[in-house]
Order: structure tokens, then C-alpha cells, then sequence
């Protein structure tokens, strides 16, 4: 049966970064007066990002919900650093400017395949929704890039207080397009996607990227 809705994953599937992590990481300490190598924190940082605790916070929102969010990069930020041998801590004000430089979409590309399919789906009706184990600056990143039109919603596992495999983000995301789960399709680009689609009944469509494109490897730094 056709779907009458999508959900996709974000990075890695509709966007990625135009640099790797470590390049960013290494040019904003270096302006903190950090020298540490961008090839060595691309080395360190999958295995820290992998290793992390879920990106989700139930019961926050407003302020909270940004604190906590920001408290989790920042932890993420400091082990990455301290894998290269960073020892003392780091510039106080380094782990805030390296989240607001990852909020702006100058640093994002949108995949060449994307723009095309999305207006199919448009054209054809589809109800549209996002389903992301990031936090709140995707809405701005689409927006910035020229993408939030295209959906009716974007769940972040911030927000929802589950991430991916966990089907709660699917569900929410159901909810807002109001569909049942056999008339949807999830298209994602991990494990993750798939396990938490199959568990909210939804029917799960996996590409494969090149490995620079995977969120999950040195070029990039979500999932």
C-alpha cells in the first residue's frame, strides 16, 4: 500500500555538515586561545557521541529544555577535548559558542537528492514530518535552509523526551500528521531509524551515504 506520509530523519538523511566536526571544534578553540588539532578530535569524537546518553529530557521545555540541551553538548564538547589531552578545563566561554555555531546554516548542506523527491511527495499529497534524535535548533536549521515548508511537523528527541530506537518520537510524530502507522513510512539512514520505526508500526526505508555524509562519522556530529 502507497503511504499517505513520510517521516524522515534529519542529518544524515536530508542534511549534513559542509565540515567535519573536528574542523569546527578545532578553529573555535583556536579563537579561545586552544590549540588542539582538528584530526585528532575527529578521531575521538564518533566513539564519544556514540557512547553519550540519549539527547532527550522528559518533562523539560522553554529554558529547561535549552539548559539541558546545551549541558549535554557541552559535555560531549569537553570529553571530545579531553580524549585529545586537554586536561584543565576548557575556555568557559568555548562549549556555548560551539553550540550556537552548529545552530547556523551556513555550516549545513542540503543532500543534492532531497529537493526533488520533497516536491514529488508535496505534489502527490503527502503529509510530511521530521523524526530527529537532535534538539531545538533543527527548526532553524530548516528554516534556514530553505526546508521547514515542506514539513507539518519536526519531533527532536529533546523535546520528546525519547530518542531514537525508542517509538516515542514516531508516535508524536504520527499524532501531529493524524495517521495511523500502516500509512506511513519512516526514511532514515541508521539502525536506530529502523529499530524505532518497526517498533511504532511504521515502515521503516533506509539509504545509504557515503561514509563522510553519515552523522554518525568524523564529517558530521548528530544522528
Amino acid at each position: 500500500m502507497a503511504p499517505r506520509g513520510l517521516l524522515l530523519d534529519a542529518m544524515g538523511t536530508l542534511i549534513g555538515l559542509r565540515r567535519s566536526v573536528g574542523a569546527v571544534y578545532s578553529e573555535l578553540a583556536a579563537s579561545h586561545g586552544l590549540a588542539v588539532e582538528a584530526a585528532a578530535l575527529d578521531r575521538v569524537f564518533p566513539a564519544i557521541y556514540r557512547q553519550a546518553p540519549p539527547l532527550a529530557f522528559p518533562g523539560l521545555a522553554g529554558a529547561e529544555l535549552l539548559a539541558a540541551e546545551r549541558a549535554w553538548w557541552g559535555a560531549r564538547i569537553a570529553e571530545a577535548f579531553a580524549a585529545c589531552g586537554q586536561a584543565g578545563p576548557l575556555p568557559p566561554q568555548l562549549a556555548g559558542a560551539l553550540f550556537d555555531r552548529f545552530a547556523e546554516p551556513d555550516l549545513w548542506q542540503v543532500y543534492p537528492d532531497v529537493a526533488g523527491p520533497l516536491q514529488a511527495w508535496q505534489r502527490l499529497g503527502l503529509k510530511l514530518a521530521v523524526v530527529s534524535n537532535f534538539d531545538q535548533r533543527l527548526s532553524g536549521l530548516l528554516e534556514g535552509l530553505g526546508l521547514a515548508d515542506a514539513f507539518a511537523a519536526v519531533v527532536v528527541s529533546s523535546a520528546a523526551g525519547a530518542a531514537k530506537p525508542d517509538p516515542r518520537p514516531f508516535r508524536l510524530a504520527l499524532e501531529a500528521l493524524g495517521l495511523e502507522p500502516e500509512a506511513v513510512w519512516h526514511v532514515g539512514d541508521s539502525p536506530e531509524d529502523e529499530a524505532g520505526a518497526r517498533a511504532a508500526g511504521v515502515r521503516p526505508v533506509l539509504i545509504r551515504r557515503p561514509r563522510g555524509a553519515d552523522p554518525r562519522s568524523p564529517g558530521a556530529g548528530t544522528r
